[in-house]
């Protein structure tokens, strides 16, 4: 058992994902994202400049590129070898602002959107200088969400998180957080 954290700085972990290029932290407070390679030397940046609310991350099928949902600024990629940031605006130019988790499956990077309500999921398809967004469930509402994950065949997400909620001081849980399961194709589509 071990601490790892950065070598300078304040530090407040976020989101955290895996794969073959290492485990990546976001910091939503300073925008920097970390990664924790097959070295083990510690977390260290991986982008040469930061970018704003750093929130989930994933790397690309080749593990060459890092896509990280910037909840300020947008979906930026980071180049893994040199580490450099290139924000990723979608349709005419807009940043795609409020995206919380973000895993990928094949060429699709999904992403849960919680910057108003309702929540929707996206899928998110980065292209050299923007990204392709579409609604796969349509206008289908999801109340707030926060996470999602991915197990190999389908997208697991946590909505109902009571987020919004948590520091209302009357705030109180009846139930757990509802877990949403949708079904992948072999293609990565929501079936």
């Amino acid at each position: 058992m071990t601490r790892v954290a950065p070598f300078t700085g304040s530090f407040h972990p976020g989101d955290v994902s895996a794969s073959p290029a290492g485990v990546f932290v976001s910091d939503g407070q300073n925008g920097a994202v970390y990664g924790y390679g097959k070295e083990g030397r510690g977390l260290l940046r991986v982008s040469r400049s930061n970018g704003k609310s750093a929130q989930g991350t994933a790397t690309d099928a080749e593990a060459k590129h890092l896509l990280v949902a910037d909840y300020s600024e947008g979906i930026a990629r980071i180049e893994l070898a040199t580490g450099a940031r290139t924000l990723l605006p979608g349709a005419g130019g807009t940043p795609l602002r409020g995206i919380d988790g973000l895993v990928r499956c094949g060429s699709t990077f999904y992403g849960i959107y919680n910057g108003t309500a309702p929540g929707a999921l996206l899928a998110i398809r980065p292209a050299d200088t923007s990204v392709n967004v579409e609604k796969p469930l349509g206008e289908t509402p999801l109340i707030d969400p926060t996470q999602i994950a991915y197990d190999g065949k389908r997208l697991l997400i946590v909505a109902n998180s009571g987020w919004a909620d948590i520091e209302k001081p009357d705030f109180a849980r009846p139930s757990g957080a509802t877990i949403l399961s949708l079904p992948l194709s072999a293609d990565c589509t929501v079936q």
